[in-house]
């Protein structure tokens, strides 16, 4: 039997909020996971009302938690629907305000920001929004400091994250956050999805049909994975994949949204969170192993990455007894 989790996550579901945002936080937050021994969370829906229609009627919603329900989370993911200027419901923006300010972790996908921005809580803050909406977004909300070219914002106590997929990222970071890099690799593959895309990634990728079947990255990828130890350069990974450093850049933004460089550093940052989790005492060692070469170099990274120093992320995800 599972051990359950102390963490509860309450999603807010209110009229014609959209079912693929719902889906990835049940998938991610909701699901049971055996495989591990315990309950990442315990999940729970909630609602204002007794039925709430979801995004152009495709289906209703019942047999929910009440609205009082968010009063008892941890983590509060808000309602994202695509009628962004319609007013939320006053119950919905009054549970946000309370769970704000009793210290609440709260989550807001895609038009989720304009909830949070709407309940008052975004002021002053980072966030994102599907990029669609920014225009639109920063002349209604002027106080937040929009940033809409990237998939996700970690703003601390309030998360948000791009459109649609993008809730996947986000869902997967927050579990990283919480659970470390191993655990969240294992959500992943059950996922079949990328283990880390960083949060600063364009949301926008131009994916043009290629003109050769062997452009995709997929094999350089994998390769890199398995030499993460060794001085990986751009160049070298051009000479590899059998092109000018120029083409590597712009297949990597292409296909991944990012420069080979930041891959190769998001690369080796989970390699080391994933041997520190699996008990490797000695820094210089899992430096090495990770091609961020010295002590020194491997806490300097990890901290701007994860914002935790190798001892805290040991005293944090490391193993116990």
């Amino acid at each position: 039997m599972p051990q359950e989790s102390s963490h509860r996550v309450v999603v807010i579901v209110d009229e014609n909020s959209n079912p693929f945002e719902l889906g990835c936080a049940t998938e991610i937050f909701g699901l049971r996971r055996p495989e591990l021994g315990r309950d990442l969370y315990d999940f729970r829906l909630c609602s204002a009302h007794p039925a709430t229609a979801m995004r152009d009627g495709f289906f209703t919603l019942t047999g929910v938690d009440g609205i009082e329900a968010a009063d008892t989370a941890d983590t509060l993911i808000v309602p994202n629907r695509p009628d962004v200027a319609t007013p939320r419901d006053p119950a919905v923006l009054g549970a946000i305000r309370r769970a704000h300010a009793r210290g609440a972790r709260l989550v807001g996908c895609c038009s989720g920001a304009f909830t949070l921005a709407e309940a008052g809580v975004l002021d002053g803050r980072r966030a994102t929004a599907h990029w669609q909406w920014a225009d639109e977004f920063r002349a209604r909300f002027p106080a937040v400091r929009l940033e809409p070219d990237v998939l996700f914002v970690d703003d601390g106590d309030i998360l948000t994250s791009a459109g649609s997929a993008a809730a996947l990222d986000l869902g997967l970071h927050l579990v990283r956050r919480d659970h470390g890099a191993e655990i969240a690799n294992s959500v992943s593959r059950r996922l079949v999805f990328a283990a880390h895309r960083d949060g600063g990634q364009r949301q926008f990728v131009e994916r043009p049909v290629p003109d050769l079947p062997d452009e995709s990255l997929a094999p350089l990828l994998a390769w890199a994975q398995e030499h993460l130890d060794t001085a990986l350069t751009v160049t070298g990974l051009a000479t590899r994949a059998n092109v000018s450093p120029a083409t590597l850049h712009r297949r990597f933004q292409a296909q991944l949204g990012t420069t080979p460089l930041a891959w190769l550093t998001g690369e080796r940052v989970t390699l080391a969170c994933r041997l520190i989790e699996l008990g490797e005492p000695r820094l210089d060692v899992v430096a090495r192993r990770t091609g961020l070469g010295t002590a020194a170099n491997l806490r300097a990274v990890m901290r701007r990455e994860t914002g935790l120093s190798p001892s805290d992320y040991r005293r944090r995800f490391g193993p116990t007894g």
